[in-house]
């Protein structure tokens, strides 16, 4: 039995734990909603947002790597982490409300990918469009995590030439314009969803923070780590390190 469970744990520090942490950092959000913070609170106002994001998301990775480095991790990711350092009973009364949140994720993630499908496709069905991406992702999980994280190095590489093609449009569109103090500092004027009445600071900040989440999704993979204890703290830690550098130089 040991000698099994030996042989189901083959992920390593970088397809188990830094790539899919990455992905869930560089998520929908970055995509969608990253032009609207730097529109409303300027460069200078974005760049405070997304390191007060990151500052409290790399304590709670600090803090998660303290624990996985002094404890025996199995299966069950953050629910075995929790339960082996504060006991069962708190383990389970937060391990069901974060499954339940977990599921409930993707579905922001789906209409994210939903929403940028229809901006280049708008005669599309969204309701058809949700339910084809939804069995897509479930035939993967439902075949093999071995599957899934094959998946991801195929999304990876999607995600680096969406950044290649970022970074050449910015220098023949916004990268053009003059930066001036208005555009350091934003005047946080909202949106046309809010008929530009105003989004204070704490309001953006809180449309941001969920991008900055997710460090949980390498040490989900517990149960089929080759080493967990070395691979989580190392693989979240520079997942955070190289996201936080991406983010910045976006919102630039």
């Amino acid at each position: 039995m040991e000698k099994e469970a030996t042989t189901l744990k083959k992920f390593g520090t970088f397809g188990g734990v830094f790539t899919p942490t990455l992905l869930t950092i560089l998520g929908v959000i970055m995509y969608l909603r990253l032009g609207w913070v730097v529109g409303n609170a300027g460069l200078l106002g974005a760049w405070l947002i997304i390191i007060i994001s990151f500052l409290i998301t790399l304590c709670t990775a600090l803090s998660m790597s303290a624990i996985t480095t002094n404890i025996r991790i199995g299966a069950g990711g953050a629910y075995a982490i929790v339960s082996q350092a504060l006991g069962l009973e708190v383990g389970g009364s937060l391990g069901i409300p974060r499954y339940i949140s977990q599921g409930l994720a993707v579905t922001m993630y789906i209409f994210g990918f939903r929403e940028g499908w229809l901006a280049i496709f708008p005669d599309h069905n969204a309701f058809l469009v949700d339910v084809i991406v939804f069995g897509l992702l479930l035939s993967i999980a439902y075949i093999s995590a071995n599957l899934a994280i094959k998946t991801q190095f195929f999304i990876m590489g999607i995600i680096v030439l969406s950044m290649i093609s970022i970074v050449i449009a910015a220098y023949e569109g916004s990268m053009t314009i003059p930066t001036s103090d208005a555009l350091s500092w934003g005047t946080f004027k909202g949106s046309i969803e809010n008929g530009f009445s105003g989004s204070s600071f704490w309001v953006v900040f809180a449309v941001f923070f969920p991008a900055a989440t997710g460090i949980m999704a390498g040490a989900n993979m517990s149960g089929e780590l080759k080493y967990p204890k070395r691979s989580i703290p190392i693989g979240t830690l520079w997942a955070i390190g190289v996201s936080f550098f991406i983010y910045m130089v976006l919102a630039f």
